[in-house]
């Protein structure tokens, strides 16, 4: 049987979402300095529109942002912000509830990041 410390631990819980598996602390509050690896990009942002599994509600995607964790989230209050709108910063994703790739794209495009629009 393996021990507790062995299998990880506390992976997710239901008060505070993803827990780090060494300091068992939430993953905005780590204390241990294990960071989450940045994914490897293209150096292209992709912005899409999506509806699938939201209730046909529309969503604005952003991906292919090579950023930590806090300047990713920092990123999508900006951009939460210039829409008027919500939204969530989920797996290195940025969602915006409702239809604004023309005001993203702009804003990113600003920031002087390589921007395209990706789907349809």
């Amino acid at each position: 049987m393996k021990s507790r410390q062995a299998s990880g631990g506390l992976v997710y819980s239901t008060e505070a979402g993803r827990m780090c598996p060494a300091c068992r602390q939430p993953v905005a509050l780590c204390v241990c300095g294990a960071k989450q690896p940045i994914p490897a990009t293209d150096g292209i942002v992709r912005v899409s529109r999506e509806t699938k599994g939201r209730g046909g509600k529309v969503v604005t995607l952003v991906k292919g942002l090579a950023l930590e964790a806090p300047a990713l989230a920092a990123l999508g209050k900006q951009l939460k912000a210039a829409c008027g709108s919500g939204g969530a910063v989920k797996d290195g994703v940025i969602e915006v509830q409702g239809d604004h790739c023309d005001r993203v794209i702009e804003m990113l495009k600003a920031q002087g990041r390589t921007v395209k629009r990706a789907g349809g």
